[in-house]
């Protein structure tokens, strides 16, 4: 353990689920505004897109997992490492999640978190941050671009936490959607005693007992306000939480600005994102330089 020169403790360098050999990556305790601890992971650019040593060449994925997901899951270091062929990439794990502190709020206050680690992004070099969400964390990238923006003046703290792009990926539209069995399932998780406990104990989750208050933002909502940053919406025909109606909603929600893609034979989230979708994420990333 040793303390890097932002004054971060730094853990570990070494990541589970890494089988590449492509320099050391950082592992760190960030510190959000509200004074939760979250584990984050850099990786260092590994790709002919970022071949000069300064990493203000390429961007710098910050991707956000899905709920009950955290860095060290395999589907997340497979992401990681596929978008690592396109720039940096920052891991981390929400609230309640992993080794982060504090309790999942399911997509609330994890809007402090992402901004934590694109912050962190910045710090390492990086002029351009794609911010990637899976799901909860598709909900949390499209809210966290719409409240950090880079031209609102007067909003110091707040502007070097903004996105310069956004992929959100199997999001809901809109919030307490029940009208799939796995929804149901996860409502019963999250609002009951006894569903938290499982939460816990079977999904390495600690879930926040309050409800919200007052009630955040929606994904839909939030679309809107996200031009001009170029914004990708990615969902499965066969995702079986959310149905097509979420993402024809939220990109309706910004005509002419929105790109939306319907990912034939695609389930859920990142577990269901083939290697083939991840890089083409990635050089539609690539592709929106300025």
């Amino acid at each position: 353990m040793h303390i890097d020169p932002a004054g971060r403790v730094v853990r570990s360098t070494a990541i589970p689920h890494s089988e590449t050999n492509r320099g050391t990556p950082i592992r760190t305790f960030l510190h959000t505004v509200d004074g939760v601890t979250i584990d984050s992971v850099y990786d260092p650019p590994a790709s002919v897109y970022d071949a000069s040593p300064s990493p203000s060449r390429g961007p710098v994925f910050v991707i956000a997992h899905g709920f009950t997901g955290d860095a060290d899951r395999p589907h997340v270091r497979r992401v990681a490492e596929t978008f690592a062929q396109y720039g940096g990439v920052v891991t981390f794990s929400f609230r309640g999640h992993g080794a982060s502190g504090g309790a999942s709020t399911v997509g609330d206050r994890e809007v402090l978190d992402l901004a934590a680690a694109v912050r962190w992004a910045r710090s390492l070099g990086h002029t351009r941050v794609v911010t990637v969400g899976f799901s909860m964390g598709g909900s949390v990238v499209l809210r966290h671009a719409a409240l950090y923006r880079a031209d609102e003046p007067g909003r110091e703290g707040r502007t070097d936490a903004h996105s310069d792009a956004v992929v959100s990926v199997s999001a809901p539209a809109r919030w307490y959607y029940r009208g799939t069995a796995p929804m149901r399932k996860l409502h019963w998780l999250v609002t009951r005693p006894e569903g938290r406990l499982v939460g816990r104990y079977g999904f390495r989750t600690r879930i926040h007992h309050k409800e919200w208050d007052p009630v955040p933002l929606s994904p839909v909502e939030a679309v809107p306000k996200i031009a001009p940053t170029p914004l990708l919406i990615v969902h499965g025909d066969r995702d079986g939480y959310f149905p097509l109606d979420h993402p024809r909603m939220l990109a309706d929600a910004a005509p002419g600005h929105a790109e939306l893609w319907l990912e034939h034979g695609m389930g859920h989230a990142e577990n269901a994102a083939p290697d083939e979708l991840l890089r083409r994420i990635g050089a539609w990333a690539v592709s929106q330089e300025s």
